[in-house]
């Protein structure tokens, strides 16, 4: 099946494209921020013992992360700041606590260069799949969407096998986060296709560079603690 339509796009961006970006870089940048915090509170604490069952975890931050982007979502589009705050405020915490547990398995001293080193391995990460689809000016990714679809749900089926087979939580980090990759490469060809508010693709483009951000900070973590 071919995903080839015509479309008159180049490859420099526009200005509101750019806004785009530029406040799902401020929601980033705060949730980095917020992880960091939450390593050295009970939040940390909270993390483990969720994932203490895999899949309890997996299903509780994902109904926070899915609920916290529907009321933001919501709220752009009935033009109600209040709720569309409160759902940022949502995804905020719930990734600001998964990554903040995250951390706390690190000393204090390696926390910020650990958040260091995620953040550019996520910057050229997010920079090749933005330019991949950029630069496929002609093709649709909409497809996309569903394959994250596919990968998520696959992920929590290898959770759920995890929970008494251990060794196929591999598979479900992978799948997980394949599954965020392309969700981000979707929210890019949503932000070339300018397709909703940019306030609304802010928050999508946002959650989905988290999602691949907290999947590579938990390979830095466990890399530096093996160190």
């Amino acid at each position: 099946m071919s995903y080839e339509t015509t479309t008159e796009r180049g490859f420099l961006l526009s200005t509101r494209e750019w806004g785009v970006i530029g406040g799902a870089t401020g929601l980033m940048l705060l949730n980095v921020f917020v992880m960091y915090l939450a390593a050295a509170t009970p939040l940390a604490r909270l993390n483990q013992l969720l994932f203490s069952v895999p899949i309890v975890g997996a299903l509780v931050y994902g109904a926070l992360i899915t609920g916290g982007q529907m009321v933001a979502e919501r709220g752009f589009k009935n033009d109600s700041m209040g709720l569309a705050m409160a759902g940022v405020v949502v995804l905020e915490l719930a990734f600001g606590a998964f990554g903040g547990g995250v951390l706390s398995f690190l000393s204090a001293g390696a926390r910020v260069p650990a958040l260091a080193i995620a953040g550019a391995v996520v910057v050229v990460m997010t920079a090749v799949i933005g330019g991949y689809v950029y630069l496929r000016s002609g093709t649709q990714f909409d497809h996309y969407g569903r394959w994250a679809t596919y990968a998520f749900l696959g992920g929590l089926g290898a959770l759920l096998v995890a929970t008494f087979v251990p060794v196929v939580g591999v598979a479900a980090f992978a799948l997980i986060f394949l599954g965020f990759l392309f969700r981000l490469g979707y929210e890019m060809w949503q932000v070339r296709e300018s397709r909703g508010r940019p306030a609304m693709q802010s928050v999508g483009l946002y959650v989905a560079v988290a999602g691949v951000f907290v999947h590579v900070l938990q390979i830095v973590v466990r890399m530096l603690a093996e160190r």
